[in-house]
């Protein structure tokens, strides 16, 4: 039996808060980086040149990123021999982001009711996601997630008939109609299959994924590189300015289906890919 007490996990997430909304994976900043080597436009290349001075200086200088230090979500990957000690999980990672976010000095964005609109002014609750699994270990994946690009999100239950074609077109024009307002470049998660809320659920965790980190599928790796081919030539460009670099990624990832269904989600982050992960095992 493998024991964690949740004093870890809240000092964890207070942690994990700040280092996410201060520096970017570096994954994503190469990826800005090669974007900038074929610009179509010099307005392309400024812009590009612009986010990279915003997130050089946010490191450098320990402050957030962005304004919109977003909503917590945080994924939990433990062994189920895993023995969690000395008071609720939840309450332990509630304790830590509202820590994070004070210490931090970051902007506390979460409303308690959603339609009343009171802020709870300590950017909880998080959204936390469980996978249990058979070895020993225990894992943090923290992401904020600001709501300029998850406003972009959509969800469509397509026809099994709609087939591979049908997802292109989706996906695409989903992404070319929100990029503008999602501050592009974005990173685009896709779920494909299982239910409604299983899709949309994969869309998210798809984004976690590290940037060159092809899919182990080949049909569906075929299927990320059309979509990010057919994204990026539609010349929206960095912020709807135009340009070769509307996406800098399209990550998908899948999970079984009905046979009458073919869920499809996507899930649009914008360039501050925002993320990080910790083992406590």
């Amino acid at each position: 039996m493998k024991r964690i007490h949740v004093d870890q996990i809240e000092k964890a997430i207070e942690e994990m808060c700040i280092e996410a909304n201060y520096v970017l994976p570096v994954d994503v900043k190469n990826e800005i980086y090669e974007a900038m080597k074929t610009p179509a436009t010099e307005l392309e290349a400024r812009t590009l040149e612009i986010m990279l001075k915003n997130i050089e200086m946010a490191e450098t200088q320990q402050m957030a990123i962005c304004q919109d230090t977003g909503m917590v979500i945080v994924y939990i990957t433990m062994g189920q021999n895993t023995c969690i000690e000395g008071g609720y999980i939840e309450d332990a990672i509630h304790r830590g982001v509202a820590a994070g976010y004070e210490k931090g000095y970051l902007r506390k964005s979460i409303v308690k009711d959603p339609i009343l609109r009171e802020n709870t002014k300590n950017n909880c609750p998080a959204v936390i996601h469980y996978r249990l699994v058979p070895e020993d270990c225990f894992r943090l994946t923290l992401s904020v997630k600001g709501f300029g690009s998850e406003n972009a999100s959509q969800l469509k239950m397509l026809k099994p008939s709609d087939g591979v074609e049908g997802i292109v077109d989706f996906v695409t024009s989903s992404v070319i109609e929100k990029a503008p307002n999602a501050c592009a470049p974005l990173v685009v998660g896709v779920g494909i299959g299982g239910t409604f809320e299983k899709v949309a659920a994969l869309a998210k965790q798809a984004l976690m994924r590290p940037l060159k980190q092809a899919h182990p599928e080949s049909h569906i790796q075929n299927l990320e590189e059309t979509l990010l081919q057919k994204i990026n030539d539609s010349g929206v460009g960095p912020m709807g300015f135009g340009g070769n670099t509307t996406a800098l990624a399209v990550h998908i990832e899948t999970y079984p289906t009905h046979i009458a269904g073919l869920p499809v989600a996507v899930n649009i982050c914008c360039y501050l890919n925002r993320h990080v992960t910790r083992s406590l095992l």
